[in-house]
């Protein structure tokens, strides 16, 4: 029997937090390095004694015990949004809601340990939201122009999915036009991707297949090529722990991010420029260790995390998508006790708002289909 869309929608919400927070300590690190440093992860780390600062952060973050990061603080926040609107968002949501929540009210932030805005927790590409709305007041659907081209946009579009569960294609037509005010090229199109991949993992006869086939029919350009090259590598591998190094060999001709450990030093302006030929990483790997772990949602959040380099936002969009296709139960209790614990919030009420709020958008596109049909009677 499949998940309830209300277990979905929660297994989506949890899953995408757990691999945020679970993959956040071994974000930058190499797998070797990982598994120097904490072993094999499978639960919450202990904070790291080596706290980092991000450029923009008030002051270093405390990574592990459970604490989520931007990812899901940007997840958060397009909920709000779409529980404030009861209905689909555009651009223009994005510059005259999602800024609001991101730098006028403050939430608590457990990487700083205090309320605060969340913008003080988001790396620069994400505060350029701010910048081109609130400051430059640029056309919403164009501001995303000149930004540094990341996993910023797809990291958050999970709500995007769950506002349109069941039709990938209304998915990714809603994110590539709220992505358009955030970001650009193949960062914008990986969160057109991601929308769809939820909206289709959160069907009733959902399967993996069924969810790589969408991510193929909507892929363009680099991100395609990207995603066909790792699927094919996750092919030879039954095991994420024998297919690190030949996922990232796949990935690596797509990937303007060579040496993710050196990507703020001087000299890395090259990087991060828009392109038909390359893709973020994340989201192809996420959806390649979706593949090697058959849909499990705790065995693709552990390959994101062991992964490294952009650990976190591949353990929280794997963890997003197979939570979504397997329903909340696939995630540990005690993880998820932890988790709302640590975070002082409650992920459940969270997700239960976001399945409110998914019915009332839900009966307003049935109701207008159905005067669509009555007109042409």
């Amino acid at each position: 029997m499949s998940a309830s869309l209300y277990a979905k929608i929660a297994g989506c919400i949890y899953g995408g937090a757990i691999g945020d927070a679970m993959g956040s300590p071994t974000e930058g690190l190499t797998p070797a390095k990982i598994r120097e440093r904490f072993g094999t992860v499978k639960s919450f780390v202990e904070p790291a004694t080596d706290a980092w600062k991000e450029p923009g952060n008030m002051r270093p973050l405390q990574k592990g015990n459970g604490h989520i990061s931007d990812d899901t603080l940007m997840v958060e926040s397009l909920l709000r949004v779409y529980e404030t609107l009861e209905r689909h968002l555009d651009a223009y949501d994005i510059a005259n809601h999602l800024v609001e929540e991101i730098a006028d009210k403050k939430v608590f932030i457990p990487e700083l340990r205090q309320e605060a805005p969340i913008i003080s927790r988001l790396f620069y590409p994400e505060q350029y939201l701010f910048l081109r709305h609130r400051l430059a007041n640029v056309y919403p659907r164009e501001a995303g122009q000149g930004n540094m081209v990341n996993c910023g946009a797809a990291m958050y579009m999970s709500p995007v999915g769950i506002m349109n569960a069941g039709d990938p294609e209304q998915a990714y037509r809603e994110a590539i036009d709220i992505a358009g005010a955030h970001q650009t090229s193949y960062g914008r199109e990986a969160a057109g991707v991601m929308a769809a991949v939820i909206a289709e993992a959160l069907s009733n006869d959902a399967t993996v297949d069924s969810v790589i086939d969408v991510a193929r029919l909507f892929a363009k350009d680099g991100t395609k090529l990207a995603l066909e090259a790792v699927l094919e590598a996750a092919s030879r591998y039954s095991r994420w722990e024998d297919a690190i190094d030949g996922l990232r060999t796949a990935m690596e001709p797509y990937d303007t991010v060579k040496d993710y450990a050196d990507r703020k030093k001087p000299g890395k302006g090259n990087a991060n420029l828009p392109s038909r030929m390359h893709s973020i990483e994340e989201l192809p790997i996420a959806l390649a260790m979706l593949v090697i772990a058959r849909g499990e949602t705790m065995e693709t959040i552990y390959g994101g995390v062991h992964y490294g380099r952009d650990a976190d936002s591949i353990a929280s969009m794997g963890g997003a998508i197979a939570g979504a296709l397997n329903g909340v139960e696939s995630l540990p209790v005690e993880l998820r006790r932890q988790l709302d614990e640590v975070n002082q919030r409650s992920y459940e009420q969270i997700a239960q708002r976001a399945y409110h709020t998914q019915q009332r958008i839900w009966q307003q596109d049935r109701s207008r289909f159905e005067r669509r049909i009555a007109r042409l009677e």
